[in-house]
C-alpha cells in the first residue's frame, strides 16, 4: 500500500492494484476564497501539475463538498466517467457537475475487491458551527492482504471517532490535524493535542497527520505536531507527517 499526500486532504491511496484519489482540490495557490481573512486558499501550490496527479487514478472518494475538499478546478479537470464515491446525499450535487458514474456510500460498499465503509464525524464541537458546516464523514478502507485504513476526515476527536478506532482496529489512521478555527469556539478539525490523543488510544496503529499548512484558517503546523509528539515520546515511526508530494509505503 502507498499513500501519497498531494495537498491538504487530497491523497492518492494505492491498494489492491487500484489508486483512489481523495478529496480532490486542484486549484492553484490562491484559487479559492479566504476562510479566515488572512489570504486566499490554498496558501500553497500543488506539488505537481494537476494532469500528473490524475495519472493512474482509478476512482475518486469525496468526504464532503466544502470547496477545500472538492473544488471547481477538480470538477473541471476530472474525467466525467471516472467513478466517484461520496457520502449519501451528495450525489445529486456531484451529478450537477456532469459526472456520470457516482456511487453513494451510506454504510458499506465493495468496489474492485476494496471495501469502503462510511464513518461518522463532527466538524465542530460548537453547535452553531455544526449547523453551519453541516455533516461530514470519514471512511474505513480495506482489502485482502492490505492494511486497513481509517481516514477520519474533517472531524474533531469525538466519542464516535474513538468508537470507530476501537471497532475497526485500523492499521493506519489518517487525521486532519491543522486545528482550523473560524472563531474562538475551538477547532473544526483535530489539532496537535487531539492528534497525539489518537496516537495514544490506538497504540498498534500508525497515524498519518495531513490537512496541514494548506489553508488560511489552520492554526497548527507540521512542526507543532511533531514537537508535541516528541514531548509525549511518540516516535517518527508511530506518527508520520508527510510533506506535500511525499509518498509513504507500507
Amino acid at each position: 500500500m502507498k499513500i501519497q499526500l498531494i495537498r491538504n486532504a487530497t491523497m492518492k491511496i494505492t491498494l489492491a492494484g487500484k489508486t483512489i484519489l481523495t478529496d480532490p482540490v486542484l486549484s492553484p495557490k490562491h484559487g479559492i476564497e479566504s476562510f479566515a481573512g488572512v489570504e486566499k486558499n490554498p496558501i500553497v501550490g500543488l506539488p505537481f501539475p494537476a494532469a500528473d496527479i490524475l495519472k493512474d487514478v482509478d476512482m475518486v472518494l469525496v468526504s464532503h463538498l466544502h470547496q477545500d475538499h472538492f473544488d471547481a478546478a477538480a470538477k473541471d479537470i476530472l474525467p466525467k466517467q471516472i467513478p466517484v464515491f461520496c457520502r449519501a446525499g451528495d450525489e445529486e450535487s456531484i451529478r450537477e457537475s456532469q459526472f456520470k458514474n457516482i456511487t453513494a456510500v451510506d454504510k458499506t460498499i465493495t468496489w474492485e475487491s476494496i471495501e469502503i465503509s462510511k464513518t461518522p464525524g463532527s466538524h465542530a464541537k460548537n453547535q452553531k458551527w455544526k449547523d453551519i458546516l453541516g455533516s461530514v464523514c470519514g471512511f474505513v478502507i480495506s482489502a485482502e492482504n492490505e492494511p486497513t485504513v481509517y481516514w477520519a476526515g474533517d472531524t474533531i476527536l469525538t466519542d464516535e471517532v474513538k468508537g470507530t478506532i476501537r471497532n475497526a482496529q485500523p492499521d493506519i489512521i489518517i487525521t486532519h490535524s491543522c486545528g482550523a478555527v473560524l472563531d474562538d469556539s475551538g477547532p473544526i478539525v483535530m489539532d496537535a493535542q487531539q492528534t497525539i490523543e489518537v496516537c495514544k488510544i490506538a497504540p498498534n496503529a500508525i497515524v498519518v497527520a495531513i490537512h496541514l499548512e494548506a489553508l488560511d484558517h489552520g492554526t497548527v503546523t507540521r512542526d507543532d505536531v511533531r514537537n508535541l509528539a516528541d514531548e509525549h515520546n511518540i516516535s517518527n515511526d508511530k506518527l508520520l507527517i508527510p510533506a506535500d508530494g511525499g509518498t509513504i509505503t507500507f
